[in-house]
């Protein structure tokens, strides 16, 4: 599987169209409680299985920053992802991902975006630069008409974290639409309740997602990955797990800096 189409799938998830917006000047206006600038969380990517263990694969990296570049007169924050392969994964397919997507401080939707990717002998550079009061986006190739405030898979991370956990109901489905690959998808997540998690850097009370893809391309189950998200106010994804022929494929947070508020959901610190 190519690194970043997991990176994608795992990214996915967080696009949950659940929070309140005010029209503002045109422009809705998008509370956001969960994250700050000076965030940055950095997660593993490795198989597991009982014959093996665990086997890190790559490195990823995802930071909120300041910025004094604007888009149309906008302030923007800075959203910078990386990944990378690791050990001796570099000797039979290297990985070197990096993501930018620069977003609207008050609607929180992307006004452009960067994507440099290196995955073995597979390389893709693109740039999206969005028009969301004209409902369309610029890509290095093409012209494509998009929903208002459509994100990017970067920016829907951080998008979604804001979500109102409360108004959430065992079995929910959440509509999804995101801009990738010059394509608008559409899918749903599936919310499967609360549950308690153990990662190696502690226990967390954590929610519960399952993103629904499109069968018949990459995936064969419509259902192939499981997230978990902290139950606390940042709602940091901590695990995502994949199964594959013999064990899983998983990223797990390994550390983290800079949080809006306490991490509450800690049950137990390791």
């Amino acid at each position: 599987m190519q690194f970043h189409r997991y990176i994608g799938l795992i990214n996915i998830f967080f696009y949950l169209l659940i929070g309140s917006a005010i029209a503002q000047d045109g422009w809705r206006t998008w509370k956001n409680e969960a994250f700050k600038p000076g965030e940055k969380l950095e997660y593993r990517f490795y198989y597991d299985a009982w014959l093996t263990g665990k086997i890190t694969a790559g490195i990823g990296t995802l930071e909120v920053k300041t910025t004094d570049r604007k888009f149309d007169g906008r302030s923007v924050w800075h959203i910078d992802t990386e990944g990378k392969s690791k050990g001796m994964f570099n000797w039979f397919f290297k990985v070197h991902d990096q993501f930018d997507s620069y977003v609207d401080q008050q609607s929180f939707a992307p006004h452009y975006f960067i994507r440099r990717t290196k995955e073995g002998g597979f390389t893709k550079d693109d740039e999206y630069r969005f028009n969301h009061e004209m409902e369309y986006v610029v890509t290095l190739s093409d012209s494509l008409p998009i929903p208002k405030y459509t994100l990017d898979f970067v920016s829907a991370v951080y998008f979604a974290r804001t979500f109102n956990s409360d108004t959430l109901e065992m079995g929910d489905m959440l509509p999804v639409h995101f801009f990738l690959d010059d394509s608008v998808y559409n899918s749903a997540i599936l919310y499967e309740g609360k549950e308690v998690i153990e990662i190696e850097l502690g226990v967390f009370r954590c929610l519960r997602f399952k993103p629904g893809m499109a069968t018949g391309e990459v995936f064969a189950d419509k259902y192939p990955m499981t997230l978990w998200v902290t139950d606390d106010k940042n709602h940091v994804p901590i695990l995502a797990k994949s199964a594959v022929i013999i064990g899983n494929v998983k990223a797990e947070l390994m550390s983290f800096e800079g949080l809006a508020n306490p991490l509450s959901s800690m049950v137990r610190k390791d």
